[in-house]
């Protein structure tokens, strides 16, 4: 018998005082929910340990991710982010001030602009993102690779559905 945790004893006392109710959506997302939990701490560590904030990061690991050179549009950042155009041009605006990110004319459309990565943001999200991996994978740590593999699959095919 698996050992019992917190939400088991949750579910179980819903059970007793309202067993007119299915209580088996708790025993996944309930679990899922606590997990996220662990998992908004790891990133605020390894996001700090970096200097940065998670929007930070999201937008410097979206330049990151677009690979050489490291530059993106305005409207292909907050495509990427799910932010406002106003809050984007804020954030990029203080991400330039600390040296992260610059801007320049896009070669291709006079009018627009290119956000660039900098060699500065290159080196924070490098190390942010290897900090990130290593706490997540310390989460993990507990499931052997193949559950890993199916949770990921069970997971992905919940995320499609929802349209995610």
């Amino acid at each position: 018998m698996p050992q019992e945790d917190e939400v088991d004893r949750i579910v179980a006392a819903w059970d007793r005082e309202r067993p007119d109710l299915d209580f088996a959506p708790l025993h996944v997302l309930s679990r899922v929910g606590r997990l996220a939990h662990h998992l908004d701490r790891a990133r605020r560590a390894a996001f700090s340990a970096g200097g940065m904030e998670s929007w930070e990061f999201d937008v410097l690991s979206a330049l990151r991710r677009a690979g050489a050179p490291y530059e993106l549009s305005p409207k292909s950042l907050l495509q990427q982010t799910l932010v406002s155009s106003g809050t984007m041009t804020n954030r990029v605006d203080r991400l330039a001030a600390r040296g992260l990110v610059s801007r320049r004319t896009d070669p291709h459309d006079g009018r627009g602009i290119l956000v660039a990565l900098t060699s500065d943001g290159r080196g924070a999200v490098d190390a942010a993102i290897a900090g990130l991996v290593r706490a997540e994978a310390d989460i993990l740590a507990a499931l052997p690779e193949a559950d890993r593999s199916q949770l990921a699959g069970l997971l992905r095919t919940l995320s499609i559905e929802l349209g995610d």
